[in-house]
């Protein structure tokens, strides 16, 4: 909208004022309309709603396939805070839909091949590893943790952890694990899910020279190893008392990986 600009230019405080006829007769509009804005002006909030409106467009845009749950991820990576409620009412108000029409209900459409085929076996490191993200309560909230598991040695080589379940989440834990090990045609088998499908976390798997690999839809037991090390992580962790932060309950998850988890699966190695 050029209203504000004409009402800005015009005023008291402008470096050099130019009044409102000139500037509507340089930008060839109507004075009238603008003297109807000006008595009653945008809100903050109608403007928010419109930045927020362009911006889901260009993300659909360039991804018409996106729902507004990955849209939400967009507008997220780029900087806007909007719940996906909200998203969801402006893509229904604007009519945004995915260009996908989805066979069943519930059913996501995977970014990767199956490539793994239920076989969780390596016979050497760097081969293969799984990745997930759980959900964890704090006295702040919630915290989501990401990890990933290289499967020849069981440990876990990269994590990360955020108040937000976005993609930023997963491209981080990524990225730690690439720093520490330097991998190459590493299959990196995930869910479905909105962060592993993202176009950041594609991208980082591609240009790292990893392979994506997606499990079928609702497939009991297709990444069994995670949900297991989760399911350590809340007993020994999370149940053993209340964390009044999540900064807290981050140091001490950092802690029991490192330092407990990794130490105990060596010991279990060494007395076979």
């Amino acid at each position: 909208m050029i209203y504000p600009l004409v009402r800005e230019l015009a005023g008291t405080g402008a470096p050099l004022r130019v009044p409102v006829a000139v500037t509507c007769r340089v930008l060839k509009i109507a004075k009238q309309p603008f003297y109807r804005w000006l008595a009653r002006p945008v809100s903050d909030r109608d403007w928010d709603e419109a930045q927020l409106t362009d911006a889901a467009f260009d993300a659909h845009r360039e991804a018409p396939t996106f729902g507004y749950r990955l849209i939400a991820d967009e507008l997220a990576d780029v900087g806007f805070e909007a719940s996906e409620r909200r998203v969801w009412r402006i893509c229904r108000d604007n009519n945004i839909v995915s260009a996908t029409k989805r066979r069943r209900r519930g059913k996501s459409v995977p970014v990767h091949d199956d490539l793994v085929q239920r076989r969780f076996n390596a016979d050497g490191p760097d081969r293969l590893w799984l990745t997930d993200i759980t959900e964890l309560w704090t006295g702040e909230g919630k915290l989501y943790c990401c990890a990933i598991k290289e499967v020849f040695s069981g440990r876990i080589v990269g994590y990360a952890m955020s108040d937000r379940m976005s993609a930023d989440l997963a491209v981080a834990a990524l990225r730690m694990v690439i720093q520490r090990r330097r991998p190459v045609g590493t299959t990196v088998y995930s869910d479905r899910g909105s962060q592993f499908r993202s176009r950041r976390f594609v991208h980082a798997l591609s240009s790292a020279g990893l392979v994506g690999s997606m499990g079928r839809v609702g497939a009991a037991g297709d990444n069994a190893a995670m949900e297991s090390f989760f399911a350590l992580l809340q007993k020994n962790v999370l149940d053993q008392r209340s964390w009044a932060s999540r900064q807290e309950f981050r140091l001490e998850i950092v802690h029991w990986i490192e330092a407990i988890y990794h130490r105990r699966r060596r010991q279990r190695r060494l007395a076979v």
